[in-house]
Order: structure tokens, then C-alpha cells, then sequence
């Protein structure tokens, strides 16, 4: 892995000069800037939940375009352009390759993400209320963005892997988000499911669903299984990327 640094900083370059980071961060950022106005509206009159909780609810929409937009182009337009088959003639593996790409996408989307915290501050600051920044369900919030985070980037690079064209990556990677995140919400419904059988199955599907992993996040509440699902799904998600590359190198 000593060459991944190298690519790691080169990646991140790419990606700041790249036209679709700076539309994924337009567009995250107009969007993010519009939930908080409302919740600012809402909040002319005390409510029950913090701001912060009501701010990461909808997390899942920037996801569906941000992350696509960040990893459509890293490994679909290298083997479009046949550039990938040039850089592993180098002493680089597709291992440091994957993963450069990977840690990159990633950073600039933390980067977003940290961001957003820019609004709580100021609205404290000129506030001057405590109730604006409840310290709990933020920090919460913001470490389910970075655990959920590694699997999201994850899917984004594996779709690129499984295509030469960043338009199908995209629309690859946003069909694997939306299923991880919404599509899944739907099986433990599924009177299949019921069955003595494959009851088990049923109970990994309830440990999987996205959405309850962020209000225990935003309540303090942290389950080890939840880390386990989102680290394993990158690893096992990485990994496949990785061979994905190598069996097109093989078939190219």
C-alpha cells in the first residue's frame, strides 16, 4: 500500500476540479440550505424535537444524487478512456487503485457533510439560543453520516466498476442507494418472511433498515451490530470492486 497516498491526493485533485463534484455540492448545499430555512420556520414556535433530528431526516435525499455524482466518473471514465489498464502496468495495485478512489470520494463527502455544521453554528451564534445546538442529537447525527457514509461511497465505486459509461454508473449506484436505504424498509413486511424458515433472514433485514440506524444515532443510541453492518457491507462491497476491475482487465 505504499502507493496509495500518491493516489489518494491525486484523486482528491481530480475530484475538486471535476465539474460534477462542484454540481453534488451545489446541489447538496442548496438543497441542505433549503431544509434548514424551513426548519427555521417551524421553529418560531417551540417543538418537541431538536432541529438537528429534524435536519438529518431527510439525509437520504442528497445521498441518492451526491454520492452518484462523486463516484460515477472515478473507475467508469479510467476504463473508458483505457487509462486504468495503463496505471496497473505501473508498480500499483488495483488494490491501491480501488481504495484511493474510494478514501477520496469519501473525503470530499464528509467534506459536505462538515459543511452543513457551519448553519448550527451561525444560528447559535446569532440566536443565542441553547435549543439550536442540542449537542446530542447532532453529534449523533453527523457520526451516522460518517458510519453510513463508508457503505454509501462503497456502492457509488462498485457501480462505476460495473460500467465504461458515468451516466450508467450513476444510475447504477442510485438504484443500489436506493435500495439499501428505502428498499429494504419494505421486506420485513413481506409475508414470506414469516415463516419459521426464514426467520432469520427476517431478523438481519430489521438490523439492516437505514433509517432506524439514524434515529438511534440522533437518540445517543449505538449498537455494535449497526457498526458491523455499514463496516462489513464496505469491505464486502470494496472487495468486489476490486475483482469487478480485475475480471474487465482480464476480459478487455
Amino acid at each position: 500500500m505504499k502507493h496509495f497516498p500518491t493516489i489518494l491526493s491525486h484523486e482528491i485533485r481530480m475530484l475538486l476540479v471535476s465539474p460534477s463534484t462542484y454540481i453534488a455540492t451545489v446541489l447538496f448545499l442548496g438543497f441542505m440550505g433549503t431544509i434548514f430555512t424551513r426548519i427555521l420556520e417551524e421553529y418560531s414556535v417551540p417543538q418537541e424535537t431538536s432541529p438537528a433530528y429534524t435536519f438529518f431526516q431527510l439525509f437520504f435525499i442528497p445521498v441518492f444524487f451526491m454520492v452518484p455524482l462523486l463516484t460515477m466518473k472515478c473507475l467508469a471514465e479510467e476504463r473508458r478512456l483505457g487509462t486504468i489498464e495503463t496505471l496497473l502496468t505501473t508498480p500499483v495495485s488495483t488494490t491501491e487503485v480501488v481504495l484511493g478512489k474510494y478514501s477520496a470520494a469519501y473525503f470530499v463527502y464528509i467534506l459536505l457533510w462538515g459543511s452543513t455544521s457551519g448553519f448550527f453554528y451561525i444560528l447559535h451564534r446569532f440566536a443565542g439560543d441553547a435549543r439550536f445546538l442540542d449537542r446530542g442529537p447532532l453529534i449523533g447525527g453527523y457520526a451516522f453520516i460518517a458510519v453510513s457514509g463508508l457503505l454509501f461511497v462503497a456502492l457509488g465505486v462498485l457501480a462505476s466498476s460495473l460500467s465504461r459509461n458515468q451516466a450508467v454508473a450513476f444510475v447504477l449506484a442510485f438504484t443500489m442507494l436506493f435500495g439499501v436505504i428505502i428498499g429494504l424498509g419494505f421486506l420485513p413486511g413481506l409475508q414470506a418472511l414469516n415463516t419459521e424458515l426464514l426467520r432469520p433472514l427476517k431478523s438481519a433485514i430489521e438490523y439492516a433498515q437505514v433509517t432506524q440506524h439514524l434515529d438511534d444515532f440522533t437518540r445517543g443510541v449505538i449498537d455494535t451490530r449497526q457498526l458491523l453492518f455499514y463496516l462489513s457491507g464496505t469491505i464486502l462491497t470494496l472487495i468486489f470492486s476490486i475483482f469487478t476491475v480485475e475480471a474487465k482487465l482480464l476480459h478487455s
